[in-house]
């Protein structure tokens, strides 16, 4: 072979292997290289009304991408416009085009950590689940308000609240309302162990009753070891067959919680929730007990009192009695702190 050619094969080979370096460069620059720089992990939230166009616009919004090019090309590649998939994903500092494409490609979804609390109101606990998952929180009221709906549960929309146990549970943004209410019922029964199951039936009570006078002590008290003496004097009251003559059921049934003297006609209003004038428990929880209420419940101190009344220091615990007089005693006390603070309602 003459030098000449040999040169022109050399000098070939070497643009050849500069065009393979400065591809891959590029390669390495728009799809492997960090392009998404969010202050802190992002996430990207994909619904059933998104298109490849606003999930492009969120990305912007979410990821902070320094060239989104690439992105481009991979979803007209792998034909995205037709494969959006609904679902939370994160963008992590420092990812690369190819790992975020690859995670809404896939479907690979990031769980939420959702907190059920003690919140008082069907219409409040749809309205916080239409904030935190994809469900629309018209529809979760609907459905926890339907009585056929519910009864395929064990449930009315009275008893709904028994349903939901408090605590964090790791799930998908994108779940189903269907799948949702499975896991809560999942989850209601693995709370209800053996154990605690004895325990209710030695109360005579099943666990939605329970949960009912649970959520009377949840409104009570804020005191973790008041909680079972509370719990054991209306267990006392309710076994004596005396009404129960809880103030936070009339505040549920006239919808009014901020009342302080619950007193006059407000006591004579007509309510399955007015535990004055009906015996026995209230049809339903008047709120999502916390767990830490049903077993003080299940935990109940054994006493012998059958009244309470605020104390007048406003600690936010109660004065016990076995007699009425004593009782007596003990609420005009907090009547008087009351008018001395100039609270009249």
């Amino acid at each position: 072979m003459e030098p000449k050619t040999k040169k022109i094969i050399k000098v070939s080979c070497f643009a050849f292997a500069g065009l393979i370096v400065v591809f891959g460069i590029l390669i390495y620059f728009f799809f492997l290289s960090s392009q998404f720089h969010p202050d802190k992990t992002a996430y990207l939230l994909i619904d059933q009304d998104d298109t490849a166009d606003s999930v492009y616009y969120k990305i912007k919004e979410v990821g902070h991408p320094g060239h989104i090019a690439p992105f481009y090309w991979l979803a007209r590649k792998f034909d995205y416009s037709h494969h959006v998939r609904t679902g939370r994903f994160a963008i992590h500092k420092g990812d690369n085009v190819l790992m975020v494409f690859n995670r809404i490609y896939k479907g690979r979804q990031t769980p939420v950590d959702l907190a059920i609390g003690s919140v008082r109101t069907v219409d409040k606990l749809a309205h916080y689940l239409g904030t935190q998952l994809m469900i629309d929180s018209a529809q979760v009221e609907k459905c926890l308000t339907d009585t056929a709906y519910l009864s395929k549960m064990g449930y009315n929309p009275q008893t709904v609240p028994a349903l939901f146990i408090t605590n964090t549970y790791q799930m998908y943004w994108n779940i189903p309302l269907n799948d949702f209410l499975k896991r809560m019922v999942k989850e209601n029964k693995k709370f209800w162990n053996q154990e605690r199951m004895k325990k209710a039936n030695e109360l005579g009570l099943n666990p939605i009753q329970v949960s009912t006078l649970a959520s009377i002590i949840e409104e009570e008290t804020n005191n973790k070891a008041e909680k079972p003496m509370v719990a054991g004097m209306y267990l006392n009251r309710y076994n004596a067959g005396m009404p129960l003559q809880a103030d936070p059921t009339i505040k549920f049934a006239v919808n009014n919680f901020d009342l302080h003297r619950v007193q006059g006609a407000i006591l004579h209003v007509k309510s399955p929730y007015n535990t004055y004038t009906n015996l026995g428990l209230p049809p339903g929880p008047i709120r999502i007990p916390t767990t830490e209420s049903i077993d003080a419940v299940l935990n109940r101190v054994k006493h012998n009192y059958l009244y309470m009344c605020a104390k007048n220091d406003f600690s936010g615990t109660h004065a016990f009695a076995t007699t009425y007089s004593e009782h007596m005693q003990n609420a005009r006390k907090y009547w008087k702190a009351l008018n001395e603070k100039k609270i009249y309602n």
